[in-house]
């Protein structure tokens, strides 16, 4: 089985941490505050530890890149880079602006002709991103309940192992996975992000809808 880092320690990182601990993974959560974790990793058992971002880059085999948009090239710059080459980085990166909603709608500093992910693969050529995990909240990550339905992870990404990987995850975690191709694909994929949050903001409804693709029968 292999050893997990997650890069950041907001909901988002904690979130999906639990989620590999239940499954009985090895996780290193890297932070720039780990004093401010030290309840949070209390509770969680000895299969976790907390560690710097270069350090957890080092012990992870598979990286989840869960921090502010804005903080994504930062952090990863952080790592040696041979610390990332050839491992298989789960983005759920979004790139929203520090400025709030309009109308419920938040705002990108991407054009919808770039995502973040391309930015950070462009950065990070022989590194293998797959976007993920970016357009559902938090709360709705690990084993999510709608009466039954499985409800659709997109991903995207340049390399099909990697891909096939993050689709063992997502089926772990209870979603189905939608392959939507090549990293310019996250193109499309980011901004549902925008989508899931604006009944949020316009009707504090943040836990209770998640994306699911359906197909007609043949």
């Amino acid at each position: 089985m292999k050893q997990i880092a997650i890069l950041g320690s907001g909901e988002v990182g904690k979130t999906l941490a639990e989620g590999f601990l239940k499954n009985g993974y090895t996780v290193c959560l890297g932070t720039g505050h780990p004093d401010k974790l030290n309840e949070w990793r209390s509770q969680q058992g000895k299969n976790l530890s907390v560690a710097s971002f270069a350090d957890a880059a080092k012990f992870g085999d598979l990286l989840v890149l869960a921090v502010k948009g804005d903080a994504a090239l930062n952090v990863l710059d952080m790592v040696d880079s041979a610390d990332l080459d050839g491992k298989t980085i789960i983005d759920a990166t979004n790139p929203i602006e520090p400025a709030p909603p309009e109308n419920g709608v938040l705002k990108f500093f991407t054009s919808i002709n770039q995502s973040l992910m391309e930015v950070l693969q462009k950065a990070h050529p022989n590194a293998h991103f797959v976007k993920a995990y970016n357009s559902v909240g938090a709360g709705l990550m690990i084993n999510p309940d709608f009466g039954g339905a499985r409800p659709t992870m997109f991903i995207c990404g340049n390399n099909t192992d990697a891909k096939k990987e993050v689709t063992e995850i997502n089926t772990l975690f209870g979603f189905d996975t939608e392959d939507m191709g090549a990293v310019e694909a996250a193109r499309a994929i980011e901004p549902l992000c925008l989508l899931w949050c604006i009944p949020g903001f316009l009707r504090n409804e943040w836990e209770g809808h998640a994306f699911k693709l359906l197909r007609k029968q043949q």
